[in-house]
């Protein structure tokens, strides 16, 4: 059911110029889980201004025929709950209206830090897949995060992805709900806050990513990059909106 705030959200238009084959492009496979036994919420960072592609609303950017945001969610399928912290969009409501919920930081526009702690008290799983909502390719790095953040050993709170250069993303994680939760509140006020104040706070698992499954669509040409990756796995041209 749309909530009034649901309807008094403005909807952002992003002119659609895919192509019916582009539309036929396969959802990437989500690698299966069901062996861990891992029950988990996720949270969808999806607030960002996206200031380096010019203003525009880059959840909803269309590549291939389907928006970044919906490529996030498809990264989850497994999740019991997932919450979208940004402004609601039409194009990924939950038919069902339970496991997909929304809400939005505060202040809006307050950064992912903001996003993640409004976002928290909305999930009930011990433990949390946390993603920021432009990344594209995430979907095979979810089963690696969990199998890190529980396999036999030393506990950890979070399971993050590091890419070739050394740099932690803790967007593309996963992460134990209690010592997030008692991060957060340490790094309170978090609005205006960056992701890595969390870093001191809790005990991380690095995930290697050769794969480039964390790379962002900050800039158009990241975005012109994931075209290109899209058309080689697809065997053809992909729409770009």
């Amino acid at each position: 059911m749309t909530s009034a705030r649901d309807r008094q959200c403005p909807r952002q238009t992003v002119p659609a110029t895919d192509s019916a084959r582009d539309r036929q492009c396969p959802r990437q496979t989500v690698p299966a889980i069901d062996n861990w036994r891992v029950r988990f919420d996720a949270i969808v960072v999806a607030g960002g201004a996206g200031r380096r592609l010019g203003g525009l609303d880059k959840p909803a950017l269309r590549i291939g025929g389907r928006s970044l945001l919906s490529r996030a969610l498809d990264a989850v399928p497994d999740a019991g709950r997932v919450v979208v912290v940004g402004p609601t969009r039409d194009e990924a409501r939950d038919p069902g209206g339970e496991r997909l919920l929304w809400c939005q930081e505060r202040p809006p526009g307050g950064g992912p830090l903001a996003g993640l702690a409004a976002g928290l008290p909305l999930t009930s799983a011990a433990i949390l897949v946390v993603l920021a909502a432009d990344l594209p390719d995430i979907a095979p790095a979810v089963p690696a995060l969990l199998a890190r953040l529980t396999e036999p050993g030393e506990p950890v709170d979070a399971a993050v992805l590091v890419d070739a250069t050394g740099r932690r993303n803790l967007l593309a994680a996963a992460w134990r709900h209690a010592p997030l939760a008692a991060a957060l509140a340490a790094a309170a006020p978090v609005a205006g806050r960056p992701m890595r104040a969390l870093e001191s706070l809790v005990r991380l698992a690095e995930v290697p990513d050769p794969a480039g499954w964390g790379a962002d669509c900050d800039t158009w040409e990241d975005v012109l990059a994931l075209r290109h990756r899209l058309e080689t796995r697809c065997g053809e041209r992909t729409g770009l909106a």
